[in-house]
């Protein structure tokens, strides 16, 4: 899926960035893994604490505290603060629990937001992953690649994308 992502930004010569919480960068990791990409990767954050995600992102210290890091408001305020701040055409915002501990009944292990697209066509994903924490971080970067190779797809290609 990276090699295909790769190849749709370099083809409409596009530019992604990453803001990431409970994946620690791996999904900055695996976008540069393809030789060539600094060719469409231009930068990434990583936003572990609340402080950095206000400071960084531009996430709001109320939409912290009403809804907490890993809400779908955060994850949006992450993605659009990122676009703001970088010159990508496309980003990907990501905050969830990875566990082992940190899960709630309300939130728990495994939950986690992925936003992803560009500041006019944009969404927000909530996923339920199972798994260990590598396994929950490792879901969470598949599913933010490919759901950006579908967006990609649809705008450029106008094609409907199955997930």
């Amino acid at each position: 899926m990276i090699t295909q992502l790769a190849a749709l930004l370099n083809n409409n010569h596009n530019t992604v960035s990453t803001a990431e919480s409970c994946t620690g960068g791996l999904i900055a990791a695996e976008l540069t893994s393809v030789a060539g990409s600094s060719s469409y990767f231009q930068e990434g954050y990583i936003t572990y604490s609340n402080d950095i995600k206000e400071k960084n992102l531009g996430v709001s210290h109320e939409t912290l505290e009403r809804y907490g890091a890993v809400s779908e408001y955060t994850c949006k305020e992450m993605l659009l603060g990122l676009l703001h701040r970088t010159s990508s055409d496309y980003g990907i915002a990501v905050t969830g629990i990875a566990g082992p501990g940190g899960g709630t009944e309300k939130k728990p292990v495994g939950l986690v937001y992925i936003g992803c697209g560009s500041l006019d066509d944009y969404r927000i994903y909530e996923e339920h992953f199972t798994g260990n924490r590598e396994q929950i971080r490792r879901q969470t970067v598949t599913h933010a690649i490919r759901y950006l190779v579908c967006q990609i797809k649809e705008r450029s290609e106008s094609l409907s994308c199955e997930l």
